[in-house]
Formats: C-alpha cells, structure tokens, sequence
C-alpha cells in the first residue's frame, strides 16, 4: 500500500511567476527582453486608426545578427526616440510584439516556452523564428522615403 506525501520542498517557482514587473530587480527586468529584437524595427502608426505597421528596417544601433543592441547603455542618446521601457508604461505599449514577455506577463500570461529563461537556451528565440534575425535590415542601409516598401504584412 502506498500513500500519497507531499513533497516537503516543492519546486522553486521562477521569479516571473512570484513577483511582479513593479517589484522585479534591474537584473531579473531586463533578463525578461528574449533578445528576438522586434521592438527596434521602425513602425508607422496611423494617426486615425492607431493600428501599427511594423517594417523589416531596424534601429541602427541593432547588430541584426545577434538581436541585441550595440550601445545599450547610451541608446536614448544616440536615439532619442528609442523608450526605456517601464511597468507602468507597458499596458499602454499596444505596438508591442504579442510575444514580448514584458507584455505577455503584463497580460497575465506565462512565458512562452521558446523564451531563454523558460528553455535554458539563449539561441531558442531564434530557432522559433521569433526573432528578426536574418529578416531585418539596418536602416543605415535603406533610403529614409523607402522604409514604407519594407513593410510587413501582418502583425508580429
């Protein structure tokens, strides 16, 4: 005869699911970003809609390779339209990719399992397809009025 016991030490959760954005350290807050680099792609929003067209034409401070910023710490000076992004803002930030885990743990959902903190490995987000890599192109290569013919056709 067995009997059922509990566990007397269940498993740690992961910090995303016992803390909030607001209370989340500097290092557990931007351990969230997956690296996919879709958040510095150039977007139009329309003035009457607000829907927003995201284009393959990134940011130029964004190695298009490695999905990661190249002057990280001095990007809102060099760009200074590029957000810092904070909690409180991200609920506001509909242009947000749906897979964006700032959005989705905003939204109440889970990490996906493709995310490098859920799958271990930093390369998961580029083998899901998620990420820009191998799709954008820097804008220091494409003519300013040309950005609009890089647009995608569907929401990422």
């Amino acid at each position: 005869m067995t009997t059922d016991r509990a566990h007397p030490h269940p498993p740690a959760q992961p910090f995303w699911k016992t803390t909030s954005l607001e209370q989340m350290s500097r290092e557990q807050w931007e351990s969230l970003c997956d690296g996919c680099g879709r958040c510095c792609l150039q977007k139009f929003q329309d003035g009457k809609t607000g829907k927003v067209t995201y284009t393959w034409v990134s940011c130029y401070l964004l190695d298009v390779r490695a999905c990661c910023c190249t002057d990280y710490d001095n990007r809102t000076t060099l760009v200074p339209d590029c957000l810092v992004l904070t909690p409180r803002q991200i609920p506001r930030l509909r242009w947000l990719p749906k897979t964006c885990a700032y959005r989705r743990l905003s939204e109440g959902k889970d990490l996906a399992d493709w995310h490098p903190l859920v799958s271990g490995d930093p390369q998961s987000v580029h083998r899901a397809g998620i990420s820009v890599r191998d799709k954008a192109i820097s804008e220091v290569y494409i003519h300013p009025e040309d950005v609009g013919f890089y647009a995608i056709g569907y929401r990422i």
